[in-house]
């Protein structure tokens, strides 16, 4: 099916159904490499290499960002400009961002490589601890060239229809990726250099697989001679914004209550952290999934003014993701002994009802998260990136930090606490833009010659 026909055409319930699935599906196979990838640390390398992997996660997920900016912000406009017949413009604009990615991901790479012994000094970690999260660290930093735009050529395929190559692209990275990730930790017996290294090579091997339809003309998008404009330029970032704030906001939170469990707990919080981390990545990938994958359905029929078929669509999305939300809250309540089994074989008790009371106070998160979730999607689908950087930024720094503050006199509670109150607060950030917002969403629709 041709992406004029998907998008323009498709019942919306039946287009949730062809799009959203598989995209949940693509963010399932990855979320669940990531667990695997924590469980091999933890259960092969120890402790102090599980630690220092979630040390170094936030620095790894910075790298990506600026490509997340860049692929993200590119695929608005694309949609958008397909669905007005402006394919020459949507040509124009992949692949500038093609070449965008690629040029961040050297610079990025090289200033991490660099500072990598002393970013992790900075956060207070010494010795061995410190020493194995500057070795997971550099062997993104040094991929980071060929691996960021794999993410992008994700977006660009579901773009162009490609639902399902899409999918299997994903399901092929993470299981090359878990198969890798074996042979080096359990057969070769490396350290955790070789847990990144396994992840960076799944990810080379599906970009280059990606990027092949694209090079032989065989998809709607084709690369063209590239013509750079401030505005285009300046259209990507808006639009890329929200996602790239939503990263780089996360992470500079993630570092700041890394330092503090460091301080409070020392590594054993810092393994708990990582877990809820492990947990939080495996649901807010199904949600992403879901929302990513419906993006350029959206897009494209706000770019045709078909404003009821975009209801239509996002409705679906809502109620959706609401619902696995809600589910994802009763497992951790009922499971968080089993949760907590699968990433370190533990049997210290302190450190067993750490993990729990974390587990249980952060299974509350899941309640309200899926309305500032999809929220931030449908802003950005439509091309209002300054709605969706609110939800983001307040999301992903502003409210943890303030409850960091205010919650401070409970220590560890307060911290394992900040996930669902920050959630509470993005809701009702959510609830008050679409409000606000809400005769433009009901507008009518344009009719078509």
């Amino acid at each position: 099916m041709n992406s004029h026909t998907l998008f323009s055409n498709t019942p919306p319930l039946k287009l949730f159904f062809i799009a959203a699935v598989p995209g949940a599906v693509s963010m399932l196979a990855s979320a669940l490499y990531q667990m695997i990838d924590g469980i091999f640390v933890g259960q092969f390398l120890g402790e102090t290499a599980f630690a220092a992997l979630n040390l170094a996660m936030p620095f790894v997920i910075i790298n990506f960002s600026l490509a997340d900016l860049i692929g993200v912000g590119s695929s608005v406009p694309i949609s958008i400009n397909l669905g007005r017949k402006e394919e020459e413009q949507a040509n124009n604009i992949f692949t500038c961002a093609c070449l965008m990615i690629v040029g961040t991901g050297v610079l990025i790479g090289g200033v991490l490589f660099a500072c990598a012994p002393a970013l992790i000094s900075l956060m207070g970690a010494q010795g061995q601890f410190a020493e194995f999260a500057v070795q997971y660290l550099r062997v993104y930093a040094l991929c980071s060239p060929l691996t960021t735009i794999v993410f992008a050529m994700d977006n660009y395929l579901r773009i162009c229809g490609k639902i399902r190559s899409s999918m299997f692209l994903n399901i092929l990275m993470s299981a090359l990726s878990a198969v890798l990730e074996f042979l080096f930790l359990v057969i070769f017996k490396w350290g955790i250099w070789g847990a990144a290294l396994a992840t960076c090579l799944g990810m080379c091997i599906c970009a280059l697989i990606a990027l092949t339809p694209f090079l032989r003309g065989t998809v709607q998008l084709r690369l063209c001679r590239p013509h750079f404009s401030v505005g285009m330029v300046k259209q990507i970032i808006a639009c890329g914004s929200p996602e790239f704030l939503n990263n780089i906001a996360g992470r500079i939170t993630s570092i700041l209550i890394n330092v503090l469990l460091v301080r409070l707990s020392g590594q054993m919080a810092v393994s708990v952290y990582g877990i809820l981390m492990y947990v939080e990545g495996f649901i807010q990938s199904l949600l992403y999934g879901m929302c990513d994958s419906l993006q350029p359905a959206v897009g494209y029929n706000w770019g045709s003014g078909k404003y009821s078929r975009v209801r239509a669509i996002e409705k679906c999305c809502f109620i959706a993701i609401g619902a696995l939300s809600l589910l994802s809250s009763l497992v951790i309540f009922c499971f968080p002994r089993q949760i907590v089994s699968m990433f370190m074989d533990h049997t210290d008790v302190e450190f067993l009802n750490m993990a729990l009371i974390a587990l249980k106070l952060f299974g509350l998160t899941y309640l309200t998260r899926w309305l500032s979730f999809a929220t931030q999607s449908y802003m950005l689908a439509i091309d209002k990136p300054v709605p969706a950087s609110v939800i983001s930024v307040s999301t992903a720094l502003v409210f943890p930090v303030l409850l960091v503050i205010l919650l401070w006199p409970l220590g560890l509670t307060g911290l394992w606490l900040n996930f669902a109150g920050t959630s509470v607060l993005a809701a009702v950030v959510s609830l008050v833009i679409l409000v606000k917002i809400r005769n433009e969403l009901n507008k009518e629709d344009v009719v078509q010659n």
